[in-house]
């Protein structure tokens, strides 16, 4: 991998080690000419691929200097989607999106350190210059959405100010499960070993390490829990 595509990474918040412990090769010919002179790159680890769908999706609008960088077999993904230049998109190894959609706009950034396994139907939409930072250990539920900002713009009738988020910062720390239908989207921070419940709507808000989040909008109703992916009484 070139250097500046590692610095470029490193700086969207991939950590070191998730890029040192796979060998990354840059895919040339499942791609257009146009998609290389326009300075795009995608790099594929050993054993990891995309869909022939999903690539051909990638080549619908021309864009510039997108990086895409995929750690993981992807058979199971819907789409990956690029709606604008500049566009940093990590996939780590041993990561599953059943179903699931990934968008990235323009100067925006989505990080999954694995592993994720999301179950069915998950959305990780970035845009406007903002990011999602996912840590390793990710347990999502179905129809779990991830979005930093709405796609339309709400505002105060009287000011014109902007209301809802734009180009907003998502991270989610290590071990976090994402329980069915949950939203997550604005700026939000979800520590390490928290849970945010089933239908809960997680926007704009800080959820701390090992609590449990849950409704509409979401509040703190547990702290100090440990989940596990096993099953146990």
């Amino acid at each position: 991998m070139e250097q500046r595509h590692r610095d470029r990474l490193r700086t969207s918040g991939v950590e070191a080690t998730s890029l040192d412990a796979l060998t990354w090769h840059l895919e040339v010919d499942a791609l257009p000419q146009w998609w290389h002179d326009r300075g795009n790159a995608l790099y594929l680890a050993d054993g990891a691929w995309l869909p022939p769908h999903v690539l051909a999706d990638l080549v619908l609008f021309p864009v510039h200097d997108v990086l895409l960088v995929v750690g993981s077999p992807m058979e199971w993904l819907s789409s990956l989607l690029v709606g604008g230049d500049h566009a940093t998109v990590f996939v780590d190894q041993q990561c599953v999106l059943t179903a699931g959609d990934i968008y990235c706009g323009a100067d925006s950034q989505i990080v999954l350190h694995g592993p994720v396994v999301a179950t069915r139907e998950a959305v990780v939409d970035a845009r406007n210059g903002g990011s999602i930072v996912a840590l390793g250990d990710q347990l999502w539920a179905a129809h779990v959405y991830v979005a930093t900002d709405d796609m339309h713009r709400l505002a105060d009738r009287e000011t014109g100010a902007r209301l809802n988020p734009f180009g907003a910062h998502i991270r989610l720390g290590r071990h976090v499960w994402l329980c069915r239908d949950a939203v997550v989207t604005g700026h939000v921070d979800v520590g390490d070993g928290a849970v945010v419940a089933m239908r809960a709507v997680v926007r704009g808000q800080k959820v701390p390490a090992h609590a449990v989040a849950a409704g509409v909008p979401a509040r703190i109703l547990r702290t100090d829990v440990e989940w596990s992916h096993d099953d146990l009484p």
